[in-house]
């Protein structure tokens, strides 16, 4: 009996302490969802998946055809790619920046939130591409990302031919400017030219006159 009853307080001890481990750790969790949840969001609203979401619900009487979900989805799987190029991207100089204290615990939640949730949307979009076709989740993301660095080469040779353009305005600009320079030089070189020719006509005159009397 007086053994039962050594047994009996350290094993109510860890029993409590456990408990109260428990649920400090259960509040904890709680109070750190929480905290992320009121984060803000690393990306913006994600538009494309909205809309494709949206015309996946439509009302039997207004359903939309296959072609223009499909179109709607790839649509999707494009923004997926541009997000999920901005998170690889980031990730190194994040962790660093991490490590050396630069940046809070926040912004490495909020980046953690947005892989987890990437991971979840790229899964989600590969089964509603094989519900289109078996086997569309395994080429649409690779489709997507041709598309996606398509689009990139487009932008810079826009942007190339748009500083080319503003770069041969520049030169034309310096031209007609040089240009308008050098004429005033040769204009004021001939009025000075004028000038000094008027002069020594005068001077001869002068001499002429002095000796005729």
């Amino acid at each position: 009996m007086v053994n039962l009853i050594s047994l009996i307080a350290p094993v109510s001890y860890i029993a409590v302490l456990l408990g109260s481990l428990i649920a400090f750790s259960s509040l904890y969790r709680k109070r750190k969802n929480a905290k992320a949840a009121s984060l803000e969001p690393w990306f913006p609203p994600h538009t494309a998946r909205d809309v494709y979401l949206s015309l996946l619900h439509q009302d039997e009487e207004s359903s939309v055809p296959d072609t223009l979900l499909k179109a709607a989805l790839m649509l999707r799987a494009k923004e997926d790619i541009r997000r999920l190029m901005v998170l690889r991207t980031s990730k190194g100089s994040l962790q660093g920046l991490l490590q050396k204290g630069c940046v809070g615990d926040d912004l490495w939640t909020r980046f953690s939130r947005a892989e987890s949730e990437m991971e979840e949307e790229l899964r989600d979009v590969v089964m509603e591409a094989n519900a289109y076709k078996e086997g569309w989740g395994q080429l649409i993301f690779q489709t997507a990302n041709e598309m996606v660095n398509h689009d990139r080469i487009k932008e810079r040779a826009e942007k190339v031919a748009t500083e080319a353009e503003a770069e041969r305005k520049w030169w034309n600009e310096k031209r007609e400017r040089s240009s308008r320079e050098l004429m005033g030089e040769e204009e004021e070189f001939t009025s000075d030219d004028n000038a000094n020719d008027s002069d020594g006509v005068g001077e001869k005159v002068r001499k002429r006159r002095v000796v005729k009397q």
